[in-house]
This record gives structure tokens, sequence and C-alpha cells, in this order.
């Protein structure tokens, strides 16, 4: 869902979180995950690390930004883009995400 529009107190489904549509609510089912509740404190890299093992093969850097941008929203952050947090990716996991 696009930032803009997600409404902390509707967070039923995955795609009612920031930057999460269909593939993403289909990585974290695949992931076995079933509600956006289950994400909370959930360290981003180890779902992209999941991901990555889960596909057989390595997701690009965007979709740890979406994950980081899903873990700082359940945190109590406010909604951002995905791309708000290529930089903080960048600072944090350097290489290990490429």
């Amino acid at each position: 869902m696009h930032p803009s529009k997600v409404r902390r107190a509707h967070l039923q489904h995955f795609t009612d979180l920031p930057n999460i549509g269909k593939a993403g609510a289909a990585d974290f089912a695949l992931l076995g995950y079933s509600a956006p509740a289950q994400l909370l404190g959930v360290d981003p890299f180890h779902l992209y690390q999941a991901l990555c093992r889960a596909t057989g093969q390595r997701q690009d850097p965007c979709v740890l930004d979406v994950f980081m941008s899903v873990s700082d929203f359940l945190a109590g952050g406010a909604p951002r883009p995905w791309w708000d947090f290529t930089e903080e990716r960048k600072r944090r996991y350097g290489q290990l995400a490429l």
C-alpha cells in the first residue's frame, strides 16, 4: 500500500502495510507469516535472508528497504516510502545485501 494511504488502526492484511502489495504479501506468506502483527520485532535483514533462501535466489536489495520500512512502521514510525531506507540499508548492511 502507498504510505500515504496506510491507516495504523486498520492492519488486518499485509497489503495494509506501507509499501506492501500482492507480491510482498506473498513473500511474507512464503516465509510462514499470516498476519502483520507477527512481523513486529522481526529483524528485516533476517526476513531478507530468509526470503533469499526460500526462493533460492538473491533478492534485489530494495526488498530489504521495503522490509526495513515495514519494521520501522510496526515499531511506531510514520509510514514512509521504501526508498527512504536505502541510505540506512547501505550504512547498516553494506555489501551484505548484494
